[in-house]
């Protein structure tokens, strides 16, 4: 198990666009997914495709997300 800084990808709503978030930790085991953890809001579990460990040189473009994408909404 390891804990790093991250950055995660919030999608916003359907008719805006997403951004990248700092301020997170992440912690990588052997569960599916991520565990992210902030002050700001409730730890949960999210798709590796949403997190970043380095800082997006674009915070307002999107991660790819893999056609069989666990998690996937859209």
């Amino acid at each position: 198990m390891r804990t790093s800084k991250c950055w995660v990808w919030f999608k916003g709503n359907f008719n805006g666009s997403g951004y990248w978030k700092e301020g997170f930790t992440c912690t990588f085991d052997e569960k599916p997914g991520i565990l992210i953890e902030s002050p700001a809001y409730v730890s949960c579990r999210v798709p590796n495709w949403r997190v970043s460990t380095s800082e997006p040189a674009d915070m307002s473009k999107g991660p790819e997300i893999p056609d069989n994408a666990i998690w996937k909404i859209l």
